[in-house]
């Protein structure tokens, strides 16, 4: 695969152990990543079909910069097309959700049935016996670009790619279990959901959901309050292609080991007001009370207590993305479990008692690295290899796996 940069990236022969920053900021290579990642064989999360529970319901959102509708047609049907007028090129919908008994272009008035198919355009024969279509305009040749879908126990994934392979193949066997585990068998609800605009490049936040070790450090209120700690049993699992991943934490092991003496986010001793905050209640049989799931390469399912989320984003430019959460719950909560989930959804968010400090500090990276495109960052923490590791997170082995993904996509090998 050729390289098709103007100065062609030269990866470092240390492997995924060394990534350029240039990788950060070069405008260039986000050009190309739109068309090897964002319209390469890969799966992207789209929504939840919870958001689409009626016919004619719509949800706009996109993959990489490309605006895309996912609908559900009269028929119950689900359908994604790229949110493109056939005829010059105008959003279709404007609207972030909605329910429609078609689609129509507010522009010439090109309109399109729920499963993107042209059905009517105004003026069609012209006004008066002058102008019009060509009698032979066929409305069958003007729809509405189609983006394949798949509904993978309620995520609702896209892919401009119509050879590559199902979803839970492209998961693999065990990211495809960790998703049922969540999600199979349950009806989903929405609890609320909220946005913010982060300024540093998408692949950073990409990082940072694989970054186990960082959480310790950066994040206080998880260290002082024992949500998620590295002296916890727990482990990263890595999907076989090595692209996607899991960190999982068993809040009951907690050890306060001694290594942490010179760690700064254990050197508080605060107490909760409201202690009943971090009051879980088992849900499984396997321990977990902490799971961050990363799925190639936007999209992250995050269960911490009791709290479950829905993380997906989205690039805005080389140095801006926009980063979703979705929380949730299940149909057969009792409002008692409902309200357990509101309260530990406190965790997490773009003013989260945990996630806080993420909204800054790849925006450190973004700032630290800008100028220093012949420098590389160095991924040594817990080895060289891109194999999981069963015993401790204190480790960068699932960025090192990120950028094994990245790199085969982007033909950097």
């Amino acid at each position: 695969m050729p390289n098709d940069l103007s100065v062609p990236l030269v990866w470092p022969e240390e492997g995924v152990t060394r990534v350029p920053f240039r990788l950060f900021s070069d405008p260039e290579i986000y050009e190309l990543e739109q068309e090897r990642v964002f319209k390469g064989p890969v799966w992207h999360y789209l929504c939840l079909e919870i958001d689409l529970p009626n016919p004619g319901d719509f949800k706009t959102t996109s993959i990489g910069e490309v605006p895309v509708v996912v609908t559900r047609d009269h028929a119950g049907d689900l359908h994604a097309m790229v949110n493109r007028c056939a005829h010059k090129g105008a959003l279709v919908c404007l609207k972030e959700q909605g329910n429609a008994k078609d689609l129509t272009c507010a522009y010439h008035s090109w309109s399109y049935d729920m499963s993107g198919q042209l059905h009517s355009i105004a003026f069609r024969k012209g006004l008066n016996g002058s102008g019009g279509m060509p009698e032979d305009f066929d409305t069958s040749k003007h729809r509405l670009q189609p983006v394949r879908l798949e509904n993978f126990h309620g995520l609702i994934f896209g892919t401009f790619d119509w050879e590559i392979d199902s979803v839970e193949s492209y998961l693999g066997d065990e990211m495809t279990q960790l998703v049922r585990r969540n999600f199979e068998g349950r009806r989903l609800k929405h609890l609320g959901m909220h946005s913010q605009i982060i300024h540093n490049n998408w692949k950073l936040y990409a990082e940072n959901l694989r970054d186990s070790y960082h959480a310790t450090i950066l994040h206080t209120f998880y260290t002082t309050f024992n949500v998620n700690r590295l002296d916890m049993d727990g482990g990263i699992m890595l999907a076989e292609d090595k692209w996607h991943h899991c960190s999982y934490a068993k809040r009951a092991t907690v050890r306060n080991a001694a290594e942490y003496k010179d760690v700064h986010s254990a050197q508080y001793n605060s107490k909760l007001k409201g202690p009943y905050l971090l009051d879980p209640v088992d849900e499984g049989d396997d321990g977990i009370t902490h799971m961050i799931q990363a799925i190639f390469p936007s999209l992250c399912i995050q269960f911490t207590l009791n709290s479950l989320a829905v993380r997906f984003f989205q690039p805005r430019g080389p140095e801006e993305t926009e980063l979703f959460w979705i929380y949730l719950g299940y149909e057969d909560d009792d409002e008692e479990m409902t309200q357990r989930r509101l309260r530990q959804s406190n965790l997490t968010g773009a003013a989260g008692l945990v996630s806080l400090e993420d909204g800054c500090i790849n925006e450190f990276v973004q700032r630290g690295t800008k100028g220093s495109g012949d420098v590389n960052a160095f991924l040594e923490m817990g080895g060289r290899d891109v194999e999981p590791s069963k015993t401790s997170r204190a480790t960068e082995v699932a960025i090192r796996g990120f950028w094994t993904g990245y790199r085969r996509c982007m033909g950097f090998d």
